[in-house]
């Protein structure tokens, strides 16, 4: 498969995927399905106490990401093709994360009863890079409410997607080293990992390239 079918590009905040996304969905003439928490009331709330505001969080997350895949089947739009920076059962591994146990609880309890069927990716894009990385670009790309996310809890994030995709299994699975290198600004960068992505059809490939030299 040369792709596009559906992508998801995936990774902790930070790690530059909703970016990718739209670069990916450019080269190959596909739809962008992106994440929209500008639309989430309760987001800067939780960055502000994590605690209080887990739940409400978590909920209009899960609501809307199904409704974002619900559009899409209804659409057929994932026949012409579409690259996203979300993967539903992600949404999961934040809960794990975030929501205490009877919160949690009343999460699973939620996400049962909305009985989606999920549509299962072609490719899924794993970008990782160290938590010091992260931090340094959420400090440059500066908005408001991600100047309150701790050091800690970056860690937590990354340590669980770690754990997540160690075990994934549900479609062909590219694990990306993005610390070093710019898929976004960086033409040669991007032509490297498109090439890559090109030629994967099935199974388990790990991407660690050099930085392209400018």
């Amino acid at each position: 498969m040369n792709h596009p079918g559906y992508i998801v590009v995936e990774g902790p905040i930070g790690v530059g995927k909703t970016s990718l996304a739209k670069r990916l969905a450019d080269a190959f003439g596909a739809r962008a399905l992106l994440e929209q928490p500008e639309e989430n009331p309760f987001l800067e709330r939780f960055y502000s106490s994590r605690k209080h505001f887990a739940l409400p969080t978590q909920l209009f997350f899960l609501f809307q990401r199904t409704r974002q895949i619900q559009e899409l089947k209804q659409g057929d739009m994932f026949s012409s093709g579409t690259v996203s920076d979300f993967l539903m059962d992600k949404d999961k591994l934040f809960a794990r994360v975030n929501l205490d146990d009877d919160e949690l609880r009343l999460y699973e309890q939620v996400h049962a009863q909305m009985n989606t069927e999920w549509p299962a990716p072609d490719l899924v894009i794993y970008l990782q890079a160290p938590v010091d990385v992260l931090m340094e670009r959420l400090r440059k790309r500066d908005i408001p409410y991600e100047r309150m996310i701790e050091r800690n809890y970056l860690k937590s994030l990354v340590d669980a997607y770690t754990q997540y995709f160690y075990h994934y299994t549900g479609a062909p699975l590219l694990m990306v080293n993005a610390a070093e290198i710019n898929f976004v600004d960086s033409d040669a960068d991007f032509d490297m990992l498109l090439a890559h992505i090109r030629k994967i059809k099935s199974g388990r490939h790990f991407f660690n390239p050099l930085k392209a030299e400018l």
